[in-house]
């Protein structure tokens, strides 16, 4: 091959690269950070699960019936993925719900947040 062409394959593979890093930097910058995922996901429970759950640390033991948000995030079974299929699914005595995948995202670090170490 001609030394041109060995030029001009150099300047696309850098051309490539740069463009591959671009937009990794530009979706880096984009995602939203745990800590204000966290804060939407406060707000949505405030929305849909008040009325029945404690959400917040202060609030635990002050309602009876269902489990408050302390103690679902202290349970050893509760995982980012265990609290997303429930998320996902139909429960007997739960509102039936329609959780946007973002708003699972959402509402599973905001409840994680509240695990005690």
């Amino acid at each position: 091959m001609a030394r041109s062409t060995w030029l001009q394959i150099l300047i696309a593979v850098a051309a490539g690269l740069a463009v591959l890093l671009f937009v990794r930097l530009h979706n880096a910058n984009g995602a939203p950070l745990p800590s204000d995922s966290a804060s939407a996901g406060h707000r949505l429970a405030e929305a849909w699960c008040k009325d029945c759950h404690a959400i917040e640390a202060a609030t635990v033991g002050t309602r009876g019936g269902p489990p408050d948000f302390v103690a679902i995030a202290n349970r050893a079974s509760t995982t980012a993925l265990s609290l997303k299929v429930f998320f996902k699914t139909s429960h007997h005595r739960m509102p039936n719900l329609i959780i946007a995948p973002g708003e699972a995202d959402d509402l599973t670090n905001y409840i994680l947040s509240l695990k005690r170490n």
